[in-house]
């Protein structure tokens, strides 16, 4: 801690640590011409650094120089409950090995402000159309996740620093936004900047209120917890000026859509992104936190915006403590945080974008990036060919492109009171009309607040959206997340008989082929009311612009006859939407109890669990040595594979090795719930590992050289293809060790801890690709696996890889270093392939020699 730079904050009686001084000391007047990340990042050098290592560390935010690592601190780390439990499952395995070894297991604690939310744990068995849906899907929930809710609530007490918000009350997301961020820290009596690391790629939701709050895998939320650094480098910081302002009738959703092409075209691949100008200022907290929200799909770490009146507006009307609230505002204009000191900020790269050129927009099919005006549906071959769907609905059938899903779910969307509205006008206008929505759709609502359902009720509008099927399913991710639940058993075996084109419509984040159900072929991201329209057009067919949702009296409707005006939507959210309800939900969820604390440190585990297991990191194969030395391909692999290729979160299906082995150990098929929820069981979660039905392995082939979709494998040197999973165990039987290659953007997606756990249990030992998501790459290191990256021209496509081949690296792990990749072919060719490093940073090398984050961290407890 550097005390000479701890002053006196005017006018209150708080210290604050003066950035400005210190950075102008080296540089006069380069405090000044920071980006707001940069002046963020280096009050916590100031406040933080020994003093020896102040001015090296200050020195690359000044001269924007990326040679040297410096440590970052965040205040907070927000999980869900996926990767949540699985890191405090980690943390209990983790004391179970320090106890076996003599150690204290009560010291292993998370020494930074944990907060966890179960949010990603209910799926919607019922749609909105049942007016009992909620108290039957928590009922579900409930009784699916009873060893997982048991481990939880074992965490509230067994371990410090942990607090808990229980299934039922909204999204980590959502909740942050509206409550957990104070946007200024208070501690010790000094004030500093809110930062946060969470265990899910959409933890930059919150940036829109200045707040620094990053996606991380679970293995780095582990090292934060344990009061370990993150280290980093200074990112590349965008500007991206927002001109002009949206035109009438225009979503954010619709913004972030564009933005999402326009950004993902602009390569701000890993970078922080600062929006700013005056069509930034126009952009409330609301809209804001949808583009932030957004961020991992146009790749970007971070998304931030200024702190500004727009924030203490937000702050005033989500309930925070004026005496808060005026700390926010009193600290961002004496440090050069709020919006008019940023003025003079200079960036490397500045984008420009014009909210005005924005129209109605949905993404897909397939990626989020991949935006389509609704005015351009039947050009780009989506809608089309209606008469020949309207003719199969006469016959009692559904028609092609059928929209089998129509949910209003997650933060994106839901954090933003004018979204929801607008669907609620929407569905009121819609009902006047006597439009219905298709019998075959099933429709959801599932805010990620409760406070929305107060203000629908108080505006009357709650009860026109359950009329059309959208009443309230639960409070949670649901569909966003996979959690789409079953289709109506008539339909679903509809759609299998007739091989059908069915699809769904969401207003999430996320398309990715396979994700949102394995029934629904392609899926389509949208505004809340364009989810409405389409539950009432019942086809993706349909061009939502132009044609006739019904015909009432004799005239026809169309969509610009039920678009609810901006005057409309605002007017309701001016008047309904107020203080007194986020306190009313909030006071009484983030009154902690104090309870007793837990008999014993070490967890008694459940032998017969298939959602809680003692994980297996310190021992077996993964604690013996990585050779790297004739390793054999488990798959050889495209461009853009996510996460959710690598390791699936949606529903388990009978026929998959993990819904074989569920049902082996005695769980009824309707019980299997979704993968991501078994995760706390390595057991459950390895059988998950490439186990997405879309995937496509290159070593898998068609007779007519096309290659086969599925999770299969072919097994060297026999040639055997066989599901994956069984390729897998042939492998780890013969203690194997294996390679992947791939292409492009390696790991997009999700911050999915068991995209890395799954192939390292496995046996995999190196991953070579032309580029990873910065997220997966890290927890790749984390778990102990070495990430490759081919130089630029060369992949497996110029190599001419078959998977017949085996594979040694050659050189000493370094920082970027370049490495060689030996390509040992069948025929006895050898070939030496250059590859670089991609441990990133000198504590990447620590963690990777020591097998992994878990296995570091034990040594170094047990060491001291």
């Amino acid at each position: 801690m550097n005390t000479q730079y701890r002053k006196n904050l005017p006018g209150s009686v708080l210290d604050y640590f003066d950035a400005r001084e210190a950075v102008n000391a080296i540089e006069p007047g380069a405090y000044e011409k920071l980006p707001y990340t940069s002046r963020i990042l280096a009050e916590q050098l100031v406040r933080r650094c020994e003093p020896d290592a102040l001015t090296d560390s200050l020195k690359q935010l000044i001269y924007r120089k990326r040679d040297l690592d410096f440590p970052w601190y965040p205040a907070r780390v927000v999980t869900h409950d996926i990767l949540g439990l699985t890191a405090l499952v980690d943390l209990a395995g983790l004391r179970d090995a320090i106890a076996a070894k003599g150690g204290d297991p009560s010291k292993v604690n998370p020494v930074v402000q944990t907060q966890l939310i179960v949010d990603h744990s209910l799926a919607v068995e019922c749609g909105g159309f049942d007016p009992d849906a909620f108290q039957k899907n928590r009922e579900i929930e409930d009784r699916r996740n009873e060893d997982r809710f048991h481990f939880i609530d074992w965490t509230k007490t067994a371990f410090d620093n942990v607090d808990v918000i229980p299934a039922g009350n909204g999204i980590m997301h959502q909740i942050n936004l509206e409550k957990m961020s104070p946007v200024v820290q208070v501690r010790e009596g000094v004030a500093f900047p809110d930062t946060c690391v969470g265990t899910d790629s959409h933890t930059p939701h919150v940036d829109a209120l200045g707040v620094i709050s990053v996606g991380v895998g679970g293995l780095e939320a582990e090292t934060v917890m344990l009061g370990h650094p993150s280290m980093m480098r200074l990112p590349d910081i965008v500007g991206v000026e927002l001109t002009g302002k949206r035109q009438p009738g225009i979503t954010a959703t619709d913004i972030v859509l564009a933005l999402t092409e326009f950004l993902r075209t602009e390569r701000v691949v890993g970078a922080y992104v600062e929006f700013f100008g005056e069509g930034a200022d126009s952009l409330s907290i609301g809209d804001r936190a949808t583009i932030s929200n957004m961020t991992p799909e146009y790749g970007a770490t971070a998304a931030m915006f200024y702190i500004d009146g727009q924030t203490i507006d937000y702050l005033r009307l989500t309930g925070r403590d004026p005496k808060q609230i005026e700390l926010v505002e009193q600290y961002a204009k004496h440090t050069g945080l709020w919006a008019d000191s940023l003025k003079t900020a200079e960036y490397e790269r500045v984008l420009k974008f014009d909210l005005s050129t924005v129209g109605r927009n949905i993404a897909g099919p397939s990626n989020p990036h991949a935006r389509v005006s609704t005015s351009d549906l039947a050009a780009k071959g989506i809608a089309g060919n209606l008469e020949a769907a309207r003719a199969q609905e006469a016959e009692g059938l559904m028609p092609d492109g059928a929209v089998i899903i129509a949910a209003i779910t997650s933060c994106t969307n839901t954090s933003n009171p004018r979204n929801v509205v607008a669907a609620g006008l929407l569905a009121k206008k819609a009902n006047e009309l006597g439009l219905t929505r298709k019998p075959w759709v099933k429709s959801s609502f599932a805010p990620g607040s409760k406070v929305a359902e107060l203000y629908l009720k108080e505006a009357d509008l709650l009860g026109d959206m359950e009329k059309l099927g959208f009443g309230i399913v639960g409070f949670a991710c649901t569909t966003c997340n996979g959690m789409s639940g079953a289709l109506d058993p008539v339909i679903q075996q509809e759609i299998i008989d007739r091989d059908l084109y069915a699809t769904a419509v969401l207003s999430g984040n996320r398309n990715f082929d396979g994700r949102i159900h394995p029934y629904a072929k392609q899926a389509f991201l949208a505004s809340p009311p364009l989810v409405v329209a389409y539950a009432i057009a019942g086809t993706i067919r349909f061009d939502i612009e132009q044609d006739v949702l019904g015909v009432v009296d004799g005239k026809e409707i169309r969509l610009k006859d039920i678009w609810p005006s901006d005057e409309e939507i605002d007017a309701i959210v001016n008047k309904y939407v107020k203080p007194e309800q986020f306190n009313q939900i909030y006071i009484p969820m983030f009154d902690m109890e104090a309870a007793e604390r837990a008999p014993s440190p070490l967890y008694d585990w459940r032998p017969m669990s298939t959602y809680v297991r003692r994980p297996p990191y310190w021992e077996g194969a993964l604690a013996a040595p990585r050779t790297m030395k004739g390793m054999r391909p488990l798959a050889l692999l495209p461009d853009n594979i996510t996460t959710d290729h690598l390791s699936p979160s949606n529903a388990i299906m009978m026929d998959s090795a993990a819904g074989e082995y569920l049902h082996k150990m005695g769980l009824p098929e309707e019980d299997f719930n979704s993968y991501a929820t078994h995760r706390g069981d390595h057991l459950t979660a390895q059988r998950a590992t490439l186990a997405n039905p879309k995937l496509l392995n290159e070593m898998v082939r068609n007779e007519d050289g096309s290659v086969k979709q599925g999770s299969l494998a072919r097994v060297e040197p026999e040639g055997e293809v066989m599901r994956m999973w069984e390729a897998i165990e042939t492998y780890m039987n013969r203690k194997q060790p294996l390679i992947i290659i791939a292409g492009a953007d390696y790991g997009q997606g999700s911050s999915r801890d068991w995209a890395a756990k799954g192939v390292r249990l496995a046996g995999v030992e190196v991953i070579v690709a032309e580029g990873f998501e910065r997220i997966h790459r890290t927890n790749l290191v984390g778990m102990g696996v070495l990430p490759l990256q081919f130089k630029e021209g060369t992949n497996r496509l110029t190599l001419k890889l078959d998977g017949t081949e085996t594979y040694d690296v050659e050189g000493t792990p370094a920082p970027l270093a370049e490495l060689t990749l030996v390509v040992n072919r069948a025929n006895g060719e050898k070939v030496e392939v250059p590859v670089i490093c991609r441990l990133d940073t000198a504590d990447d090398v620590e963690v990777y020699e020591a097998g992994g984050v878990l296995q570091k961290f034990a040594k170094d407890f047990l060491g001291e």
